[in-house]
């Protein structure tokens, strides 16, 4: 007999089977009925799934964060939790800049999207990566936004938009240079950041999306796309756990189960919608992650038979240590501190010069 199951004396015409475990006696009916109540909860609602996805990546960029700490350089300004929409309690955003800038000055300023999976992610996530972008002379934008399933597509997207509208807005008080920005993002960051590029580059889809930029062509000189997703079909492809936390994911973003017919997944596809008129952008992502092959290779390739100008920071197959999902955030290697030189490099060639 199996060691963790006993049998019941309280009525021994009508033997029970139950489950020991830490001192409780469960009826397999009641365990079997938990596991069935999982499984229908987790197919009903994006709640469940939701919650350990979030938990997972929160875990990782907690510990992520607390890396680049160190790292952190002083004699930075912040100017913190700045509410860019009225009444919305996720819009919310920071502002770095070297402390010794003088009253008024107005930096180049990179404007930053966390990543997280649609589901997760803070403003102040890597915070010290921010910094020492912010002292090479910029101004460093880190944007909060609504995650799901606590609110779905397309909000973020229009948050965003407005935040951009607040940073142009208050550009003085935040040392902004309004013509004179780089939108950047990671992850899932990395696409809304594609996403807001696009529109403000192509009318058609800035009409598709049913919004009016708040940045003019002019104003946007680039982009910094890290670990990035632009083709959203591509990621319904995968299988096992991590092809179900894809699922859960978007399902919890967009709102919609029916992900492969989800008119929300196709617009967000920034691959099929960008233009010749996309700004220079610097694409990377790193060999042990499966986007760079299926994702942010095949955005650069397209980008570049537009026309446009694109860097990109791709690592052999071979490449050891492999570097990971977000590598680029882990500067304690050759290949973070690689990507971080080359993000500086790009910002000096590409914002516009004072």
């Amino acid at each position: 007999m199996d060691e963790n199951v006993v049998e019941s004396a309280a009525k021994p015409e009508h033997k029970r089977r139950f489950y020991r475990r830490k001192g409780f006696l469960w009826p397999v009916g009641v365990v079997a009925g938990l596991v069935v109540a999982g499984l229908v909860a987790v197919n009903v609602s994006p709640w469940p799934g939701t919650m350990v996805i979030r938990k997972v990546f929160e875990m990782d960029a907690n510990k992520t964060t607390t890396a680049l700490d160190k790292h952190a350089p002083a004699g930075i300004t912040l100017i913190a939790n700045q509410q860019y929409r009225n009444g919305d309690p996720d819009a919310y955003l920071d502002v770095y800049f070297p402390e010794a800038t003088a009253d008024g000055a107005a930096l180049p300023t990179l404007i930053w999207t966390h990543g997280g999976a649609w589901v997760s992610g803070s403003k102040s996530n890597y915070n010290g990566y921010y910094q020492l972008l912010a002292n090479e002379g910029y101004a460093v934008v880190s944007l909060g936004y609504s995650v799901g399933p606590n609110q779905t597509y397309p909000t973020a997207v229009r948050q965003l938009n407005d935040a951009h509208a607040y940073v142009v807005a208050n550009a003085e008080r935040l040392h902004v240079d309004p013509g004179n920005i780089i939108l950047a993002g990671d992850s899932a960051g990395s696409q809304l950041s594609s996403q807001l590029a696009t529109a403000i580059t192509s009318p058609d889809y800035a009409s598709e999306l049913g919004i009016t930029p708040a940045l003019k062509p002019e104003q946007l000189r680039g982009i910094v796309l890290n670990c990035g997703i632009f083709d959203m079909p591509r990621m319904l492809e995968g299988g096992g756990i991590i092809g179900w936390g894809i699922d859960q994911s978007l399902w919890a973003y967009t709102g919609d189960r029916n992900l492969g017919k989800s008119a929300a997944l196709q617009q967000m596809s920034t691959l099929d919608r960008v233009t010749g008129d996309y700004p220079p952008a610097y694409i990377s992502g790193g060999n042990g992650d499966p986007l760079t092959d299926t994702q942010s290779k095949p955005l650069a390739e397209k980008l570049a038979g537009l026309g446009v100008d694109v860097t990109t920071l791709f690592f052999p197959a071979d490449y050891e240590p492999k570097l990971p999902h977000e590598y680029q955030f882990n500067i304690d290697n050759a290949g973070g501190q690689q990507a971080l030189q080359q993000t500086i490099d790009f910002l000096k060639r590409t914002f516009a010069p004072a």
